[in-house]
């Protein structure tokens, strides 16, 4: 018998934590391995986390809701088998047992908490023991935490890790310095009888961490071009009904823009880049990113090896990946591997946007609603013209606008360039 530990797992490259949405499970079940035991929300993905083993779940760690950081334990279970995980090797001289502290609730009963509330409790000067939890079996969560620490209101402020030492008495007086107030979040304002309140948690919460993040750490620049696409929209319109008829799946315009995208992303690969630190990476593959909504929930699933499939290709996967979206049942492998974003904004009748870059990439393009509009042509006549709208975000500490304006110019030579010869489906 050994009582094993299920962790929290990276469901995803730039993934550093998920969110217990639901449990499948229960304390005293049987599972075998491969069976599911939670569903996990991310940024990037909804996944199920399996059993690595077979055996009883003992306890479950994480409550529904709950913020977990990769590689934190989420629930335990009793095998019957010898063979058991093995578990990395403390450092010499450290109890593996006593590596994370269990404060005592109870006179001779001891409490697991995650490090998470460890963390908030001792920057914040929490005692847990008078903590109420929330969480399952009574356990205190890090929203419990929180809770108290927004009650507080301009008085919460981390307590110091060790005193200051004393300073030394100054010689002479020192002329009094005027000390500007320290910057404090202003309170959070209670909601009136009549507005509805809703929580921020699931796909939601970590949608909102990743814009963020993205805009705390890229510096973003934008820039926009537009795009006679006349030529497309008629091409389109010829052979749509027959293409839908032998495949199956629609022939949409974005597919067009994607290949136009992954083409240009040949020629110009700066833009196919990513920042990390001291050090710019350029990624050789293509693999196109694209923004699929479904209700409240937004997904980034990837097309793999944009570059080389044929149209056909692409619109193929962009059925399959919104399909899979919106039914809830993308994987981690759908979501993994994007180097650059595509953003069909267009599609709810958007003209002009600035898109958020998804990090940790280099940029992403917003692609516009194809709109009917008056243009001079070279003869001086006046035509009616369908035009697109290319909105482009950049990471400017790895792009300029010198290279992101040739790129930008290049998509649009393509897409005004379309014709059966120069975009086949096949």
């Amino acid at each position: 018998m050994a009582i094993e530990n299920i962790t929290m797992p990276q469901l995803g490259e730039s993934v550093t934590e998920g969110t217990i949405s639901k449990w499948l499970v229960s304390p005293g079940d049987h599972v075998h391995k491969y069976d599911p035991l939670c569903e996990v929300l991310t940024d990037k993905v909804n996944a199920e986390v399996p059993s690595s083993f077979e055996g009883e779940i003992v306890e479950l760690i994480a409550s529904e809701d709950e913020t977990v950081a990769v590689g934190e334990v989420i629930c335990t279970v009793k095998t019957g088998s010898s063979e058991t995980i093995a578990r990395p090797e403390a450092e010499p001289g450290l109890d593996p047992d006593a590596a994370v502290p269990e404060p005592e609730a109870e006179k001779g009963k001891k409490v697991r908490y995650s490090p998470a509330v460890l963390k908030l409790s001792q920057e914040y000067g929490i005692d847990l023991n008078r903590v109420k939890g929330t969480g399952r079996e009574g356990r205190i969560t890090r929203k419990d935490l929180l809770k108290i620490i927004e009650s507080r209101g301009n008085e919460a402020e981390p307590a110091p890790s060790k005193p200051e030492p004393a300073k030394p008495a100054p010689s002479k007086p020192e002329p009094a310095r005027h000390t500007p107030p320290a910057s404090r979040p202003l309170p959070v304002r209670e909601a009136a009888e009549e507005d509805t309140v809703i929580p921020v948690t699931g796909v939601r919460k970590a949608i909102a961490n990743n814009m963020a993040r993205s805009k705390q750490e890229i510096p973003h620049a934008w820039m926009m071009v537009e795009a006679d696409v006349t030529n497309l929209v008629r091409y389109r319109e010829a052979v749509k009904e027959e293409f839908k008829r032998r495949e199956g799946f629609n022939l949409t315009y974005f597919a067009f823009f994607v290949k136009a995208v992954a083409r240009a992303l040949k020629e110009y690969p700066a833009l196919n880049s990513r920042w990390a630190g001291d050090a710019i990476i350029q990624k050789h593959d293509v693999n196109i990113s694209i923004a699929v909504a479904a209700e409240d929930r937004l997904y980034v699933p990837v097309i793999k090896h944009a570059d080389e499939k044929s149209i056909k290709g692409i619109a193929h996967e962009i059925a399959v990946l919104a399909q899979k979206a919106r039914a809830g049942k993308l994987a981690p492998e759908d979501m993994e591997g994007g180097t650059f974003t595509v953003n069909n904004t267009g599609s709810f009748g958007s003209v002009q946007s600035m898109g958020i870059i998804n990090y940790p990439q280099a940029a992403i393009l917003q692609v516009e609603s194809i709109v009917k509009r008056p243009v001079i042509m070279e003869e001086g006549m006046f035509a009616a013209r369908d035009i697109v709208n290319l909105c482009l975000s950049i990471d400017h500490r790895i792009l300029d606008g010198l290279v992101s304006g040739r790129f930008l110019k290049r998509v649009k030579e393509i897409l005004e360039a379309v014709t059966p010869e120069t975009a086949p489906l096949y």
